[in-house]
């Protein structure tokens, strides 16, 4: 299938299904001659009404009217909370069109990978996907094609998923923008975001909670800003993700605290030797994680 014949569906228009139909229609479906058709869905109206000002959608549907446009679908982009995507998996079913490619942008992936085989019908194809990329802020006039350029972007292949699709999907990532494409398992990407993005966001919060007032601001000179710049943070989703991936978080949590009890004895004793040994090991092995994120790109 060419990429600019197919007609793409955003079910969610916010802040990612929107920067999903800018991208797609910036560099897939402005070509000359292209085909292609983009079709989005969303709770609120104001956005879809905005997309297609904007000429990025082409048609829009209220959530009452979602079959309406998952039949019509050769690629979905379900862009919603993880175990609200499931529903609309569920009381889709039936709609889907035969053939169709549906992907997810969910931040934790165990709970596709156990509920999927039981929902997904023979010829539509799930594939299980995490785009790493988008903004702090929420809804579709966050959104921007640009997100994409040169970010990372995680795919979990399941042995049900047909290897032309999984190529589609591929094709599709690296036209949007993506310049890596990571491919790994449910319980390793579950583990790993757990720590590289979860994790990072309970710190922060947790930064931001103990500060004893509002105003101790007036004197940060970045570092405070740097660090909890994702504490401004979508309440309902990362909860949602959080328990999600308990267990994992927890562990890496556990491993948190353990780090923060070892500065605390070295501050608390005067540990000189001890704190700089500790701080020249942590530098080095900041480093270290630089040079691998490098090499991966």
């Amino acid at each position: 299938m060419h990429l600019e014949n197919l007609t793409y569906g955003i079910v969610g228009l916010g802040i990612m299904g929107g920067s999903f139909a800018k991208s797609i229609r910036e560099n897939i479906l402005s070509q000359n001659g292209a085909k292609g058709r983009i079709l989005a869905c969303n709770r609120s109206t104001a956005c879809l009404h905005q997309a297609v000002s904007e000429g990025v959608v082409d048609e829009i549907f209220t959530s009452d009217r979602v079959s309406e446009l998952v039949c019509r679908c050769d690629v979905l982009f379900i862009c919603l909370y993880p175990h609200a995507t499931l529903e609309f998996l569920k009381n889709n079913r039936e709609k889907f069109k035969s053939g169709a490619v549906i992907t997810d942008i969910s931040g934790v992936k165990g709970i596709f990978e156990k509920a999927l085989p039981e929902i997904l019908r023979s010829d539509v194809d799930f594939i299980i996907g995490h785009p790493m990329a988008g903004g702090e802020k929420e809804g579709y006039a966050a959104s921007n094609a640009k997100f994409f350029i040169n970010h990372n972007y995680l795919l979990i292949p399941q042995e049900y998923n047909k290897p032309e699709n999984l190529e589609l999907m591929r094709l599709l990532i690296s036209e949007m923008g993506f310049t890596r494409i990571t491919e790994t398992t449910c319980d390793i990407h579950d583990y790993k975001i757990g720590f590289t993005s979860q994790l990072c966001h309970v710190i922060a919060s947790a930064l931001v909670q103990s500060a004893p007032d509002e105003q101790i601001t007036a004197f940060g000179g970045g570092s405070f800003e740097d660090l909890t710049r994702i504490a401004m943070i979508n309440a309902n989703l990362w909860t949602e993700l959080f328990i999600s991936n308990k267990e994992k978080l927890v562990d890496h949590i556990d491993n948190f605290i353990n780090e923060m009890e070892t500065m605390k004895s070295l501050i608390q004793s005067e540990d000189s030797q001890g704190m700089q040994d500790y701080l020249n090991e942590v530098r080095l092995k900041r480093i270290k994680m630089g040079s691998i994120r490098s090499i991966q790109k």
